[in-house]
């Protein structure tokens, strides 16, 4: 256990950081002054900014796996760059639907960026911006903000380069319950992509993670008359490692 104390603050130092190690992790604290109580630390975002090698593997109702893994390669105060890599869809038997790596910054506010090339076996590479943006947070609520922009390049010859940009903003509650609203658009198919997802986690520790998902998704095209809201949904397994 940590803890603070004191009975004056200079001015300069109210709104700062205090910044704490814990199993090779980083948790972040922001001091608090109320001019006549001593100084309190609180933590201000329930995401540990991760020091070391990490990863995790999950299951997908088809029977696939995912697995991603991230690599810091530069660390600062606020700020950790990593390498990152991911197989989606793995089959077990030396198949899979997508691989690729990239570049992640993450912010102890919870905001960040990736910057990922990935290949799609006999279908098309991808290279893809993303980032993330913390509105708000305390104790019980989370809302965060997702955009990304994604270039494919076809592997037939004569089909054209296009490109899909999207966002969904998620909220949670006790890191338990959520639910996002998200689109995505794809200028060459005029096809928009519509989702409104909830999840629910069943149990957690620092190993694995049990989750219920449950939604509904809409494409909306001129080449899709008859559109409708479809539902999805299963559990996932996630082992971290």
């Amino acid at each position: 256990m940590i803890g603070a104390s004191s009975r004056s603050v200079p001015k300069e130092r109210i709104g700062s950081y205090v910044l704490v190690e814990e199993d090779d992790d980083m948790l972040v604290y922001a001091l608090v002054d109320d001019s006549s109580e001593p100084v309190s630390i609180t933590e201000v975002h329930p995401q540990r900014v991760r020091r070391q090698a990490h990863g995790s593997i999950n299951s997908n109702p088809d029977g696939s796996s995912n697995v991603a893994a991230k690599i810091p390669i530069a660390r600062g105060d606020s700020n950790v760059l990593s390498a990152i890599g991911s197989v989606n869809g793995a089959n077990g038997k030396g198949g899979f639907g997508s691989a690729g790596g990239g570049l992640a910054w993450d912010n102890i506010k919870g905001h960040g960026a990736t910057l990922t090339a990935s290949r799609i076996p006999g279908v098309a590479d991808q290279l893809t911006a993303a980032g993330k943006a913390n509105l708000f947070h305390n104790d019980h609520h989370d809302i965060t903000a997702n955009a990304f922009a994604t270039r494919t390049f076809p592997d037939k010859p004569n089909f054209p380069t296009f490109d899909t940009y999207g966002g969904k903003v998620g909220y949670t509650f006790n890191d338990k319950i959520g639910a996002s609203l998200g689109a995505a658009h794809t200028d060459l198919f005029k096809k928009t992509d519509y989702s409104a997802m909830g999840n629910l986690n069943l149990f957690k520790d620092r190993s694995s993670s049990l989750d219920l998902n449950a939604g509904w998704s809409k494409s909306v095209s001129p080449y899709i008359p008859n559109s409708r809201w479809e539902p999805s949904g299963g559990l996932s397994f996630t082992r971290f490692f």
